[in-house]
C-alpha cells in the first residue's frame, strides 16, 4: 500500500464537503492499495450547453483524484498544489455517470505525477489525464 493512511470512501467523500467536488457531485467510490476511484455524475452540473459532459467537468474530476491522492501519500507539514493538467477528451457522454481512477506514474519527494482514465458506465475510455503536483511545506 503506498497510502500513509488508508481512508475510506466516506471520509474521502466528507473531506470534499463545501468544495468543487462536492457541487459536481462527485463521490468516491473504491480505495485500492495504490488507486482511488470517484464518480462524477452526467446532468445538469456537469454538461456543456450542446448536452455532452463538459472537459472541465472531467479535467476537475482528474485534478481532484490526483491532489487527494497526493494528501494521502503526505504528512501534515507538506501539502499538494497542482502544476499541470493534461486531459485528452476520447469519446463523448450524454447522460449516466462516469468513473475516474488515478493511478501513480511517479511519486517522489518533491513531485508527483499521476494517470487519471475516466470511463462510461460501459467501461469505455472517454478520458486519460496526467496530472503533475508539486509538494510545498504547508502554510500555518
Amino acid at each position: 500500500m503506498i497510502w500513509k493512511r488508508m481512508p475510506t470512501c466516506e471520509q474521502l467523500t466528507e473531506a470534499c464537503r463545501h468544495t468543487l467536488c462536492e457541487h459536481l457531485g462527485m463521490q468516491f467510490t473504491e480505495v485500492g492499495e495504490d488507486y482511488l476511484i470517484a464518480s462524477l455524475p452526467v446532468d445538469e452540473r456537469t454538461k456543456q450547453p450542446a448536452g455532452l459532459l463538459h472537459g472541465g467537468a472531467s479535467a476537475a474530476l482528474a485534478e481532484s483524484l490526483g491532489s487527494i491522492a497526493s494528501t494521502l501519500l503526505l504528512d501534515s507539514t507538506a501539502m499538494p498544489v497542482g502544476v499541470e493538467l493534461n486531459a485528452n477528451h476520447l469519446k463523448a457522454v450524454r447522460e449516466g455517470t462516469v468513473y475516474g481512477k488515478v493511478t501513480p506514474i511517479r511519486c517522489g519527494r518533491t513531485l508527483h505525477v499521476w494517470n487519471i482514465e475516466i470511463r462510461n458506465e460501459a467501461g469505455e475510455l472517454t478520458c486519460v489525464s496526467r496530472l503533475t503536483v508539486m509538494v510545498v511545506p504547508r502554510s500555518r
